[in-house]
């Protein structure tokens, strides 16, 4: 593991982080905002971890899935209660409030199509250089 910026995995970031502003803006519920987002969330978590950390991409799609599942995990307990969160409307959106399996689905759907992507990218970047 490396610690160096990449420009084009963080502008895939503010790309996701903009879809994601607007889903949160202007979708109350419905699959896009509840499902969507969740699978979007996971990219977007990924992108960050790219735009800093030179890794493999099966570790940094592990450990990005980890922290969704953590996150997702703490939503069985009163975590935002505990520090005296749960009026606010920005920790109500980033940690969520509620537990679900389809979210936990949607973030392994995420992170296996963005793995895959990268991994792919990849290959096809090694086999072109032969």
């Amino acid at each position: 593991m490396k610690f160096k910026f990449n420009r084009i995995y963080f502008i895939y970031f503010l790309v996701l982080l903009g879809i994601e502003i607007l889903i949160a803006i202007f979708l109350k519920s419905g699959f896009i905002r509840h499902t969507f987002g969740d699978y979007l969330v996971v990219i977007l978590m990924f992108y960050l971890f790219k735009s800093f950390i030179k890794a493999n991409d099966i570790a940094i799609g592990i450990v990005t899935l980890l922290i969704a599942y953590t996150i997702e995990f703490l939503q069985l307990t009163n975590m935002l209660s505990y520090f005296g969160l749960q009026r606010s409307k920005w920790a109500n959106l980033i940690f969520g409030n509620y537990f679900s399996i389809q979210d936990l689905l949607a973030y392994t759907l995420g992170l296996l199509t963005v793995t895959s992507l990268e991994i792919k990218k990849r290959f096809q970047l090694n086999y072109s250089k032969k």
